[in-house]
């Protein structure tokens, strides 16, 4: 019994957590210089893996939707290879690559260094000069999470479709206007707005996560490793969750 009382009170601490950090998403428009600094470190830090991803991703899925296609329909089918491709990563690996990488690089990041503060005393100095450690801590990490996952999204789309065509052009057949004309035939807005903008969720999901770790830091370095790993831990298992509900939701409201 008292271990349920104990993990009830952690996740009423963690709701009422994130209502603060919600609550004082708007006071970083009085600091842009924060926020900025963060989403600079959130997108430049998950650029590279975003890249590798995106080119890995772009390979991996012709190989096999072009292995498939000839398989089942024969070399004509080869045709439909684009529309396939960009379904399949717009829709679905792109935002979940995305969300992964950033939960795994981000989540530990924001863990490992708000626990160092407050390991450090930095967050208990704030509040005793009188300032918010949500504002002046959370907030601007959190918006920066927020916004760094649509972009970092389509970073991997189009290195992912990129990746796809020079992959046609180099043991494919098809030209790459007609690459291009075919995978804009089943993109529409109203399939890659959703799908972009959901991971907006999923940056939410990391920042909050990785931020209520860090403040919950404690018990010296090896607080500050246990506030990263949960942060990643926790951060992607609700990513993978969320985006189940996500792809759902849209299915029903679009």
């Amino acid at each position: 019994m008292g271990a349920i009382v104990d993990r009830l009170e952690a996740l009423g601490q963690a709701l009422y957590f994130a209502l603060r950090a919600t609550l004082a998403l708007p006071s970083i428009l009085g600091r842009p210089g924060q926020f900025f600094t963060q989403l600079y470190a959130v997108i430049l830090g998950a650029m590279p893996l975003c890249m590798t991803a995106g080119v890995a991703i772009g390979i991996v899925v012709w190989i096999h939707l072009r292995g498939a296609l000839q398989g089942v329909g024969g070399p004509g089918a080869v045709q439909y290879l684009p529309q396939a491709m960009a379904l399949a990563v717009v829709l679905e690996f792109a935002p979940i690559t995305a969300g992964l990488l950033t939960a795994g690089r981000t989540g530990a990041s924001l863990g490992a260094e708000i626990g160092s503060m407050r390991l450090t005393e930095q967050v208990d100095a704030l509040e005793v000069l009188g300032f918010s450690p949500i504002r002046e801590l959370v907030a601007p990490r959190l918006a920066a999470c927020m916004l760094a996952l649509p972009v970092l999204t389509l970073f991997i789309m189009y290195i992912a479709l990129g990746a796809g065509y020079l992959a046609e052009a180099l043991g494919g057949s098809m030209s790459g206007q007609q690459y291009l004309n075919e995978c804009l035939r089943v993109l529409t807005l109203r399939d890659v707005v959703p799908a972009t903008l959901k991971t907006m969720v999923f940056g939410y999901l990391i920042g909050l996560v990785g931020c209520w770790k860090g403040m919950r830091a404690e018990g010296g370095t090896e607080g500050v490793g246990a506030a990263a790993t949960g942060g990643v831990v926790v951060s992607i298992f609700l990513v993978l969750v969320a985006d189940v509900v996500l792809v759902k939701a849209i299915q029903l409201l679009f």
